[in-house]
């Protein structure tokens, strides 16, 4: 049997692994893993299952096994921290959650594929590659990750220009990628590399502009500065590269994103991490993660009382220990306000910043308040055409205009095709909401695939179940759901499911029931 995923090639049979069309080596007991955790990419698999299969139930060390994890996540281009491919489930165990697809023979692997060539826009188009971080220290990773998040940020404010989502162009994180392959996979023309190098109280960042389709370098540039400059290092990058992409680009009309960056790079520094560490929770959904971002967001609040970043942040963390049963704050009306008040604050300190507006936004739909939240999400887009984010969904769903939410995540799929597997759950449940069950079937069992611990999808996807007759199937779901949450009753839902006609959530309310959630 042949396994392919990515660029990939996993022989059984001869025992060979091929990446990018090289032989790679790794040791036996790793293609034995490879190959178990594959064929039981259905199901989680726990510690004693993979020690049964791989080490014939012989006694292993948690470090060994670990050890192995990590280098066969290397060798297929995986890593702990990114989890695309193998997922570690603390305390349960581990899956390779890649959306698979069975042809004449041959299984065909992806975490969740783009197109094999996306068309290229007619506008300019760029992905920012992460940015190495030449500091000497791993745990300076955030400090140039934010510095490319910015720079991507700030290029997104040229409605001329397309500029590939964070997410997707940090696939290539730790990697030394074929430029023209980043080029057909993202389906951009241009890409942005460099490296960053702190120092004490300097930095040094360099870039490097590509043709991606020629390989030839349109322009490079080197800025040694001090870290209280570091934001007008990120101002001239986007303001060069723009100008060299789109000539249409008026300069004097730029209006910069980060408006009010903070009086002191200690603040920045503190919301990088706590940026950092909260793309780690919503993979880990561990509490303590969670409490370790206020932590520093208060630190950096602290620093400057008036970053309005900071505080958007802050917002988003309350918003989600109210959503999410972490802690007591779970569904507390007092978290919630407080998100709703932070949200306000960063809009109210930096107006013209389109991330507040967009978590003021969000903070709304939960509240149930649509005219606001519709009003402060288009605020956020009149600030910034291109910037796109998949918590409008459920601005848009709670207005009752599922079919531009899908519409809107049809687009941010193509600026982030390695979209999150959260896009496809909302994806799933605006055709739910439609009436169109085959389509959210397709979705919503992606979605449940590559993020099982995310309830939503469960949810959405036993009641699509149940409109299409399939109980079993729709149990099955509740089940799972309920097993991650078993306070999610029917009364639980109704606090924070958005929909704007009451039909519609009585159908979904009445569906759940079938599938046998309980009521209280």
């Amino acid at each position: 049997m042949r396994y392919l995923f990515e660029d990939c090639v996993l022989d059984t049979d001869r025992r060979e692994l091929h990446r990018q069309g090289e032989a790679v080596s790794v040791a036996p007991q790793v293609l034995d893993l490879l190959t178990y955790l594959i064929r039981n990419r259905e199901r989680m698999v726990s510690k004693d299952d993979v020690i049964a299969a791989v080490w014939n139930g012989r006694v292993v060390s948690d470090a060994a096994l670990t050890t192995r994890l990590n280098v066969a996540r290397s060798a297929i281009g995986d890593s702990g921290e990114v989890q695309r491919l193998i997922k570690t489930l603390p305390r349960k165990g581990y899956r390779f959650i890649g959306a698979v697809q069975e042809e004449q023979g041959v299984v065909s692997l992806a975490p969740h594929p783009p197109s094999p060539t996306l068309v290229f826009p007619d506008t300019p188009s760029i992905a920012v590659l992460p940015f190495a971080n030449l500091s000497g220290d791993p745990k300076e990773e955030y400090f140039s990750d934010g510095i490319t998040e910015d720079i991507t940020t700030e290029l997104s404010r040229f409605s001329e220009i397309l500029v590939i989502a964070r997410n997707s162009s940090f696939q290539y994180k730790g990697k030394s990628p074929d430029i023209r392959q980043v080029s057909r996979e993202l389906g951009v023309r241009y890409v942005l590399k460099g490296s960053v190098r702190r120092a004490g109280n300097r930095v040094r960042i360099t870039g490097q502009l590509i043709d991606a389709t020629t390989g030839a370098h349109r322009w490079a540039d080197r800025y040694d500065r001090r870290l209280q400059d570091v934001f007008a290092v990120q101002d001239e990058v986007a303001r060069t590269i723009a100008a060299i992409l789109a000539v249409r680009v008026n300069k004097a009309e730029f209006e910069r994103t980060l408006l009010k960056p903070p009086t002191a790079w200690q603040a920045y520094d503190y919301y990088l991490q706590a940026t950092d560490t909260f793309a780690s929770f919503l993979s880990s959904w561990d509490v303590t993660e969670l409490y370790r971002v206020r932590n520093l967001l208060k630190h950096s609040l602290i620093v400057d009382p008036e970053y309005a970043r900071a505080y958007c942040l802050l917002s988003w963390v309350h918003t989600a220990l109210w959503v999410t049963p972490l802690d007591g704050d779970y569904l507390r009306d007092e978290v919630r306000e407080e998100a709703h008040q932070l949200a306000r604050k960063a809009a109210q300190l930096d107006p013209n910043l389109p991330l507040a507006h967009a978590q003021l936004a969000w903070v709304l739909a939960h509240k149930g308040e649509s005219d606001a939240a519709m009003a402060a999400m288009g605020r956020a887009i009149e600030l910034n055409p291109s910037f796109n984010d998949y918590r409008f969904a459920a601005v848009l769903m709670q207005a009752g205009q599922a079919a531009r939410a899908i519409k809107m995540l049809d687009a941010i799929r193509r600026v982030d095709p390695f979209y999150p597997a959260t896009l496809l759950g909302w994806l799933g449940f605006a055709y739910y909401t439609l009436g169109k069950y085959a389509d959210a079937l397709s979705s919503l069992r992606e979605c449940v695939s590559r993020a099982p611990n995310f309830r939503l999808g469960h949810i959405w996807l036993a009641a699509t179940y149940t409109r299409l007759g399939q109980l079993k199937e729709a149990r099955t779901e509740a089940a799972e759901c309920l097993r991650i949450d078993p306070t999610l009753t029917i009364r639980v839902q109704r606090r924070f499911l958005l929909f704007k006609y009451p039909k519609d959530a009585e159908r979904f309310f009445e569906d759940l029931r079938k599938a046998g959630f309980p009521e209280d």
